[in-house]
């Protein structure tokens, strides 16, 4: 018999997972993930405290005698990226994620798998709903709309948070304390379309890149993984230079923080050029193989007659579009001259999306300089607007200064060690994290992150590790034992 995900040990955060994985949680729609969050905090005994952004907080006093300890908040976000295979049948705001276990790796079936953040979710509700834990008064932050652009974190006010010290449980690195993450920006150039008719004698070719690997847009920007929107945009430029084509309707990429995995257009061509470009295509998919097979084995890139309608971007407008999806930077940009092996500036073009009459081109780009930050959005602003392109920017978010004497940190390294008789990696992190804007407005509160190992995180290929996960939890526990018995009040060795 098949091993269930409420047979893995620690039972606690494995129940509360497989509750979390069965509720659809999408970003900017956590209505049904908050309302089962305020069941299970209700039902456990406890109040809780909404914020009018969203954020859920519930605090629980401490353990007898510990009362005087400083107060500790447990911090994770509540929604998820939603991607899925091409060909899987999944409606993210109805179906339930189909969690499975396969040897030492929790996964799902076609799509990610909500382990970010839904790990940390679940070890906060098996610490609010611990009776034998030894704990500091504790709080518990579920923040949401993290993943589309750090919402909650940016709405949450002063006062609405009392902790001394907040353990974020978001990062995806058994053994990695981090301390410090990038900031990030979202930038978009928005074309204004000038449709013309099809002449007669073209027929409608389907051109589609799939099998890449996707990932998270800053964690593993840095793996040589492919960009299928760049891929589809050399193999567009590439048939231009050999048959009269006419590009009709173009999309890639479907989340800002995700390397896209799959694009696809529809071309028209001259029914005599037809077998030209079948066979160029084939080509191209084994150069690109040849290029990026080692990371990429599974890139595929097919083109197939298909059915139309009859219209397709002026011959002007498509040759912009294509300089400007050729000339927009993507992949890793500066590396840390400080912390070896850290992407400092990076930049990911994201999305391409047509409707109605306008093209978009989404691109985010992170740096954990704010001015490297502003440098690389100001490059990309600039290939929009050399291609006459509207340009929208979002307002970002900050990073997150590491601060090497954080008592949090002490505290954490101290539990890892003992545990598990070695030092711990202490990180800062190519990603958004809350800490960053949660430390704007609360700027005395001391902050770590941690988490156990998920691989493949914004893709589904994403998958968390069975013992890792143990570990985490064992280093949670310990780390709120050592915060309470450590703190100067009567328990205080």
């Amino acid at each position: 018999m098949a091993v269930q995900l409420t047979d893995l040990q620690p039972e606690a955060i494995w129940r509360h997972f497989y509750g979390i994985t069965r509720v659809p949680r999408p970003s900017k729609k956590e209505g049904k993930i908050l309302d089962y969050l305020k069941k299970v905090i209700s039902d456990l005994g406890y109040d809780f405290v909404q914020d009018e952004t969203g954020n859920i907080v519930v605090r629980k006093p401490a353990t007898p005698g510990y009362e005087n300890a400083p107060t500790v908040l447990i911090q994770g976000h509540v929604d998820m990226v939603c991607e899925k295979n091409k060909g899987t049948e999944h409606d993210f705001d109805n179906d339930p994620i189909k969690a499975f276990v396969d040897g030492d790796w929790v996964k799902a079936d076609g799509t990610t798998l909500g382990a970010d953040n839904g790990i940390g979710m679940a070890a906060a509700l098996a610490v609010l709903e611990a009776k034998d834990l030894v704990h500091p008064p504790m709080e518990f932050l579920f923040t949401v709309d993290e993943e589309t652009g750090l919402t909650g974190a940016k709405g949450l006010k002063p006062g609405f948070l009392k902790a001394d010290i907040m353990l974020n449980l978001d990062s995806e690195e058994d053994g990695t304390l981090y301390v410090g993450c990038a900031g990030g920006m979202d930038t978009a150039g928005i074309m204004k379309m000038n449709v013309v008719d099809v002449p007669a004698g073209y027929t409608p070719v389907e051109i589609m890149v799939s099998g890449l690997k996707g990932g998270h847009s800053g964690l593993d920007i840095h793996t040589g993984r492919g960009n299928a929107i760049k891929f589809l945009t050399r193999t567009l430029a590439d048939l231009a230079q050999q048959v009269d084509l006419k590009l009709s309707t173009i999309s890639g990429g479907s989340k800002r923080n995700a390397i896209p995995r799959e694009a696809e257009c529809i071309v028209y061509v001259p029914e005599t050029s037809i077998e030209t470009v079948l066979k160029r295509v084939q080509e191209l998919n084994n150069i690109f193989l040849d290029e990026i097979r080692t990371v990429e084995p599974g890139l595929e890139l097919t083109a197939t007659k298909t059915e139309g309608n009859g219209k397709a971007l002026s011959q002007t407008q498509c040759e912009t579009l294509l300089d400007t999806l050729y000339a927009l930077p993507h992949g890793v940009i500066k590396m840390s001259a400080d912390i070896p092996g850290l992407v400092e500036t990076s930049t990911n073009l994201a999305t391409i999306t047509q409707e109605s009459d306008t093209i978009t081109v989404g691109t985010s780009q992170r740096s954990s300089v704010e001015t490297e930050k502003q440098d690389i959005v100001n490059q990309v602003i600039a290939v929009f607007r050399l291609a006459g392109l509207e340009v929208e920017s979002g307002d970002g978010y900050p990073g997150w200064k590491p601060n090497m004497k954080s008592i949090a940190l002490q505290y954490v390294k101290e539990s890892y060690r003992d545990l598990f008789g070695e030092d711990p990696e202490i990180k800062a992190i190519h990603a958004g994290l809350e800490c960053g804007l949660i430390s704007e407005v609360f700027p005395n509160m001391d902050m770590i992150s941690f988490g156990p190992t998920i691989q493949g995180a914004h893709s589904p290929e994403e998958k968390v590790s069975i013992k890792a996960v143990q570990r985490f939890w064992n280093l949670v526990v310990d780390v709120l034992q050592r915060i309470a018995q450590t703190a100067g009040n009567k328990h205080a060795s």
